[in-house]
This record gives C-alpha cells, structure tokens and sequence, in this order.
C-alpha cells in the first residue's frame, strides 16, 4: 500500500523528532560503540545486497546510529536506516558481540521492509485506506503513531505487534548479517537467553512483550547458525 519513497522521508522527520524528545547519551564510550556496530552491520548489508544483486533495496537509506539515554529495554530501526537503541538494552548485550545481535536483527527489520508491510496494516486498521500523503495530512498524529509502532519505537497507543514470520525472518537475515560483519553469530542464542530471563517477573521488558521469546526461538536460532557461519570469518 505504501511506497518507501513515501514512507522513508516521513520515518526521517520523524526519527528527529524522536532524538529531540528523548535525551541523547554522553557516554562516549557506549555511544561509539553503536556507531562502531552500526556502520559494520550496514557494511555487511551492503556487501550482502551487493552481491545479491538487490543494492536497489538500499534506494534512499541514510544511515544513522544513535543510543538514547532511557532505561527501556529497547532498539528499533526506522524504514531508511535510522537506527536508536536505548541504554536499557545495553547491560543485557553485555557488550560489543550482543549490541550486534540486536542491530542485525533490527536493520534486518527495516531491510526486509517489515515496517513498511505493518505501516500499511496499521493504515487499514485505522480507516486511513488513502495515500500515506493524504493520511498524514488528514491525520498526521494518527499517522506518525502508526509509524512509530510500525517499527517498534512504542507509543501511547501500544504497540503493533511483529508476526512470528517477520520475527523469524529478523531472526535468521540478522545472523547473516552479523557473520558478515565479523561478529560470531552463536553470540545470538546467548543474548536471546538473558532476554527470556528478564521475561519471568511481571513487568516484561518492552522489547520483549513485542518481540516473541522463547525456547522455539532460540531453537531456531541454532537451526540457523550453520547457514551464518558459513559468512563468519574466524580470522
């Protein structure tokens, strides 16, 4: 229903406005790190694209990694590749290895057009069965947070959540994508354990009550490995 021609200068306004309401981290050293993470993850996409001959996917894509101060267990990825990760997701990384867990699979997200397919869901649902262009006009608050639940960035409506097939296609591209990168993808089970640990008390991380969790997930991650290994370079 929608264009990433429309839909990603729209997710760039409002990623800004996101950073602007939101406090951006002074540490310098976590703050590098996502970047560090970020541009290797993007090189590996681009690399793997490339190769694939589907570098038109990446049509308009700005990149753009930034962490905010916030203790929410969150990261997402805006259509276009604006990426922000929450300092509340960091202690369950535990360090450079699980950051590029979560940022595979979030660029995976935006890659597989995953928010654009649940914008156009979210449109529908609302009645907003026009041109994003005309929706935003008519409805802009409506619209942007549909786009905001869209890829995950949460707001007062709840969150739309993603299918277990957007899940496991995040899941198995953001392994890829990671091997590529130079990161060893048998890290992802490992960082998947700790956040389904986190899911037993009552409150439930945002990330995980709108990402699904558990054992057959983490199954599936291991299903996966040879495949990404097959990129991953030990050298």
């Amino acid at each position: 229903m929608i264009k990433n021609s429309e839909l990603i200068p729209m997710s760039f306004q409002q990623y800004e406005e996101v950073l602007k309401a939101n406090e951006i981290s002074e540490n310098n050293t976590q703050a590098t790190l996502i970047k560090k993470v970020g541009v290797k993850i993007q090189k590996a996409v681009e690399t793997y694209l490339e190769k694939e001959g589907q570098s038109e996917v990446l049509n308009d894509f700005e990149w753009e990694f930034n962490l905010i101060e916030d203790k929410t267990v969150n990261a997402w990825c805006m259509p276009g590749g604006k990426v922000a990760f929450y300092t509340g997701i960091l202690p369950v990384c535990q360090g450079e290895k699980g950051v590029a867990v979560v940022m595979g699979h979030e660029i995976a997200h935006a890659i597989a057009n995953h928010g654009r397919e649940r914008m156009s869901q979210g449109l529908i649902t609302n009645g907003l069965l026009a041109s994003l262009s005309l929706a935003t006009q008519n409805k802009s608050a409506l619209t942007r947070d549909i786009l905001l639940q869209s890829v995950g960035a949460g707001t007062q409506m709840g969150i739309l959540k993603f299918s277990r097939k957007h899940e496991s296609e995040a899941d198995r591209m953001g392994l890829v994508f990671m091997a590529i990168a130079g990161y060893n993808p048998e890290a992802a089970p490992g960082f998947w354990e700790r956040m389904s640990e986190m899911s037993d008390g009552a409150d439930a991380p945002e990330w995980i009550s709108t990402h699904p969790s558990n054992e057959r997930r983490i199954e599936d991650l291991k299903k996966h490995l040879p495949e990404a290994l097959e990129y991953y370079d030990k050298k």
